[in-house]
């Protein structure tokens, strides 16, 4: 649903429950009989389908209101020069997709490669544009630990995006 310049989904997961509520909601209805559950039922079963599409609006505005911070102050890196002492920094990176995970979730995680090394990227949010596997990538984020305490850094995204940029791989030996 685009709500202004926001692009706000529901995931499938809170879709599923909204629709195995209703089962349960329509099933429970026809065995008594009883209006109150609709009265309770469908003000309910509205609300499992407004409440997560409002958290996602408004994640994904907050995220477009940092996203020129981030452009502002990202620093380019190359993957490989991440490292537990830039936690908190603000980064720029360039890759190619290698992994999606969580899409159906509204809270995807990449596995973004270049030629010196591969990091994951997490997002909170639903990217603007959608990312595939093999896409070619600019991700503005901060630096972070992949677990609260500790872990290997990451990169916590405010925007990844698919760029007009091909990756060249080694010409193959050419038999003359």
């Amino acid at each position: 649903m685009k709500i202004g310049e926001v692009n706000a989904k529901v995931s499938i997961l809170a879709l599923v429950v909204v629709g195995i509520f209703t089962i349960l909601l329509i099933y429970t209805f026809l065995i008594t009989n009883d209006r109150i559950y609709l009265i309770w039922g469908i003000p309910t079963v509205i609300l499992l389908l407004v409440i997560p599409l409002a958290l996602n609006y408004m994640s994904q505005s907050e995220y477009a209101t940092l996203e020129p911070m981030y452009r502002e102050k990202a620093r380019p890196v190359r993957i490989k020069m991440i490292n537990p002492n830039m936690l908190g920094d603000i980064v720029r990176i360039e890759g190619v997709v290698e992994r999606v995970y969580f899409q159906f979730l509204n809270r995807p995680q990449y596995l973004v490669a270049d030629r010196s090394g591969e990091i994951s990227v997490k997002m909170f949010t639903t990217p603007r544009q959608t990312v595939r596997k093999g896409d070619v990538v600019e991700v503005y984020g901060q630096v972070m630990k992949r677990y609260v305490v500790g872990g290997d850094p990451v990169v916590n995204a405010v925007s990844i995006a698919p760029i007009d940029k091909t990756v060249s791989t080694r010409p193959k030996d050419k038999k003359e």
